[in-house]
């Protein structure tokens, strides 16, 4: 009898473990036998719950699916079950990645959300895959898994602040037309508005961002609701200063107009900085590239201003106070943001809950709770 010995990557439990911790479930999906499977497993952190494939064919989806949640992984498959398993996850609500190196790999691979070729995979794996790795081991997709949430939340980020910004800009210039019948911004300074807000709007793509815990999802509610709140508390504040340039300082209009746009503008950049957070807007340090790109925006936006470039010259001391009311904005703003993102949060889970209890009513059965989330599971096949 000759003894054969398979281990693991070294780098193969760290990597389980790490998934884990970030709200991935990992199982294995193996054509070795059941022995093999649990003794692997139990090397690589994950529970021995291993099942064959008996336990989900010629059976419901429902109990399929329960089998498979549960069950740390399977044994003895075929191509065939492989296929299957990653179906029956995705019919419900799971966001499936699967690994795999072979050709019996295929289909499945090409079944999953992200089907992920490992190093060394066949031609027939890589082709049906969606992403290739040239290095051995899995640890690479962790790092995937972390950048794709960066990228989520600077794309959560960027559309809060261009709907806030929106509202702010559109809504003040609208009413200010409606209600006084005085034109805030002249059509240049609409132009100019929109070009220097250009730079800092680019580098929210290379901005610092916590990637979060757990897998993300569009929460339209919590987007929708603090961009709306962020681009009123703005048209407020604006309207506030428009009453104080006209009715305290009694600017006239061709001064007042240049008063308003740098209000608009230097206000509107620091609308950035509480868009990118979920706390306050010093919890994560910018990037080098966005505080650059806002201060030199700015610079230009008061300048411009102050020397009366394409505009009639307003001052130094009007800009001063631009720039004093907009950073007490900021953080009166900031602090209201932070209560109101809490309130969000609570009417979120009230709002899920209610949805839950009328499913499970209506459909007479409850249904597993793991459905209701965007969860997701990486299938490895004992690579």
């Amino acid at each position: 009898m000759i003894p054969l010995y398979d281990p693991p990557r070294e780098d193969s439990a760290e990597t389980i473990k790490t998934a884990q911790e970030m709200g991935v479930e990992v199982k294995m999906i193996t054509g070795d036998h059941t022995a093999i499977a649990k003794e692997t497993a139990s090397m690589v952190g994950l529970k021995t719950n291993i099942k064959g494939v008996d336990a989900i064919m010629q059976k419901s989806d429902r109990v399929a699916l329960k089998e498979i949640e549960e069950s740390n992984g399977f044994a003895q498959v075929f191509p065939e079950h492989k296929y299957h398993i990653v179906e029956i996850l995705q019919n419900n609500d799971h966001i499936v990645g699967m690994t795999g190196d072979g050709v019996n790999d295929a289909p499945a691979l090409k079944k999953a959300d992200v089907g992920i070729a490992v190093a060394g995979a066949t031609d027939a794996a890589k082709s049906a895959a969606s992403i290739v790795l040239t290095k051995p081991g899995l640890s690479v997709i962790i790092d995937a898994i972390k950048e794709s949430r960066k990228i989520f939340q600077r794309m959560n980020n960027y559309s809060i602040y261009r709907i806030a910004e929106t509202i702010r800009v559109l809504l003040f210039i609208t009413l200010s037309i409606i209600a006084f019948n005085f034109y805030p911004v002249s059509a240049l300074m609409i132009v100019l508005l929109a070009l220097l807000n250009d730079a800092p709007i680019m580098t929210i793509a290379v901005d610092n961002v916590k990637y979060s815990r757990t897998p993300d999802k569009w929460n339209m509610r919590t987007t929708l609701g603090i961009a709306t709140f962020l681009g009123l508390i703005g048209v407020l504040f604006t309207f506030g200063m428009l009453f104080i340039g006209k009715e305290m300082l009694h600017l006239s209009n061709a001064v007042l107009q240049p008063f308003i746009y740098l209000k608009l503008s230097v206000a509107g950049q620091l609308t950035v900085f509480m868009a990118r957070t979920k706390g306050h807007f010093w919890s994560v340090k910018p990037s080098k590239a966005l505080l650059l790109a806002i201060i030199s925006t700015q610079i230009v936006a008061t300048l411009i201003t102050v020397n009366g470039f394409l505009m009639p010259a307003m001052g130094w001391k009007l800009a001063a106070l631009i720039w004093g009311y907009a950073l007490l904005e900021l953080v009166i703003t900031d602090a209201l943001k932070v209560q109101m993102l809490k309130v969000l949060d609570h009417s979120n889970v009230r709002f899920r809950n209610y949805k839950h209890w009328g499913s499970v009513h209506a459909k007479k059965k409850v249904h597993s709770p793991v459905t209701r989330t965007t969860s997701c599971c990486v299938l490895c096949t004992g690579e």
